[in-house]
């Protein structure tokens, strides 16, 4: 069977500004490529359509045309909140054309919301939640819509909705992702600016779930269940990137890359006894970080570890982050940088209960940690998240799915005069950091460092001084006074 896989553009940008987010990263769409592998190793004949790496040439006629070349008798969307619309005006578009195309939505925005899509959003036959790699393959295989763990669709005008699915992968057994399906995969796919020290990168996820289940995190696909690669897969698959296109530095796109210690500790070993000569970023839990591991981390390669710290306010993570000793936060940073790698923190600026004073507290308290980098993105109530289901009675909720990109304030907590003055607080919040004298000590040694990105800051400049002048700096009456 002929599929065709879509990536949409969605609306990656901070409203009323524009759209510099590819210049700056560019990310493979991994779930799409996991299905594809799959679908592929199964025999079918599989197709990706990557709107996220040009940007600039979207017209969607010249899909259309391209899907009416390739004759495709499924189309299957992934989708996150801020893209589903960008995706359904495509998806009204094909079967406007094509009725006889069958028209698959999947992703963490179509899980939380189930059924509703379907009552919603005529023009969509099927919505895959949960883990989708099974769920597809069944479809295109002929199986019965009603046997399909997982799935919502209809019949007539009937919609049924299937138990949620509990037959999951074994995540070694699944084939690499089909990273050769995308154009021009590494080259067209730059990671983050100074957060990799070579050049071409590659994204990797390795696990699947969370144990944990705070107040902001969407955890419609994989629930509550934690499964992981093993450290041999792990191993074999970066070798594979690096045979096959060259790569040099591995991005793990896991929540908790570290919360199997054993499975850390074989891959760390295998990369010791046959190095690769790669290079790679992880994220993790405080709570699962300690200095032989840091110290086992930095031998196998391991360039920058993040962290979700999400604030300085112990008040605002005691209601919202589980398990989290906000006194080791501190020393964890330390630790990483002692261990000789680099510490990213993570950031949530507007959670509900948030203040202008803790707002301040957060500042101070980055100030403090010293880090070599951080990213704070503006909390957005997510439909599958725990806070979604009473977030109005928090504060101002705009729910416009195309601005729920975590760059746009949709939600201003009752204790914040206005979406204006939450506004301000973040660019001050985020020049103080990048202009401040820490990060201004570190930068000139991170050019050598990472010559690429300095060869892209150089030759993007004026889109990246375009990106700079949205977060240019505003008065704020008491705000300097309190962080200073």
């Amino acid at each position: 069977m002929k599929i065709l896989l879509i990536n949409p553009i969605g609306s990656n940008w901070i409203e009323g500004a524009e759209d510099h987010t590819l210049v700056a990263i560019r990310m493979a769409p991994i779930g799409l490529l996991s299905i594809a592998a799959y679908l592929l190793r199964a025999g079918h004949e599989v197709r990706i359509y990557d709107c996220r790496s040009a940007l600039n040439n979207i017209n969607r006629a010249e899909i259309i045309t391209y899907i009416k070349t390739f004759k495709p008798e499924i189309v299957g969307f992934t989708a996150v909140t801020s893209s589903f619309l960008n995706a359904y005006a495509l998806c009204e578009a094909i079967k406007c054309q094509m009725p006889q195309i069958k028209i698959v939505f999947g992703g963490v925005h179509v899980s939380a919301l189930r059924r509703k899509i379907l009552e919603e959003f005529s023009a969509i036959d099927f919505v895959v939640t949960g883990e989708g790699e099974q769920a597809i393959a069944d479809l295109a295989s002929g199986v019965l819509p009603q046997t399909i763990q997982g799935l919502v669709f209809r019949v007539g005008p009937t919609i049924h909705e299937n138990n949620l699915r509990t037959d999951l992968c074994q995540l070694d057994t699944l084939p690499f992702p089909a990273y050769h399906l995308l154009k021009d995969f590494p080259k067209n796919f730059p990671g983050a600016l100074f957060n990799y020290p070579r050049s071409p990168v590659a994204t990797i996820v390795s696990s699947r779930g969370c144990v944990y289940q705070c107040s902001y995190c969407d955890r419609s696909v994989y629930r509550q269940s934690f499964r992981f690669n093993s450290a041999e897969y792990l191993y074999a698959q970066m070798h594979f990137l690096k045979k096959d296109f060259g790569v040099k530095h591995i991005f793990f796109y896991d929540d908790l890359f570290t919360l199997n210690r054993e499975r850390i500790l074989k891959f760390c070993q295998l990369l010791q006894n046959k190095p690769l000569g790669m290079t790679f970023n992880c994220a993790a839990h405080v709570g699962h970080l300690d200095a032989e591991l840091l110290k086992l981390l930095k031998s196998a390669g391991c360039w920058m570890v993040s962290v979700g710290i999400e604030s300085g306010a112990p008040e605002i993570l005691a209601r919202h982050k589980t398990k989290v000793d906000f006194t080791a936060m501190k020393s964890v940073v330390e630790k990483i940088q002692k261990a000789g790698l680099r510490a990213k923190g993570l950031f949530i600026m507007g959670l509900p209960g948030e203040t202008e004073e803790t707002i301040a507290i957060t500042a101070n308290f980055i100030k403090k940690l010293n880090l070599d980098d951080m990213n704070m993105t503006k909390f957005t109530p997510f439909p599958g998240s725990p806070i979604y289901q009473n977030i109005r009675a928090e504060g101002i909720f705009n729910e416009k799915w195309n601005l729920m990109n975590c760059l746009n304030f949709v939600f201003i907590p009752k204790e914040i005069a206005s979406k204006t003055r939450l506004d301000n607080l973040y660019n001050q919040c985020i020049r103080q950091f990048y202009t401040g004298r820490n990060w201004m000590r570190k930068f000139g040694l991170l050019t050598l460092k990472s010559p690429h990105s300095m060869q892209r800051l150089i030759k993007n400049l004026p889109t990246f001084l375009k990106i700079k002048s949205n977060f240019k700096p505003q008065r704020i009456k008491n705000y300097a006074h309190t962080t200073s």
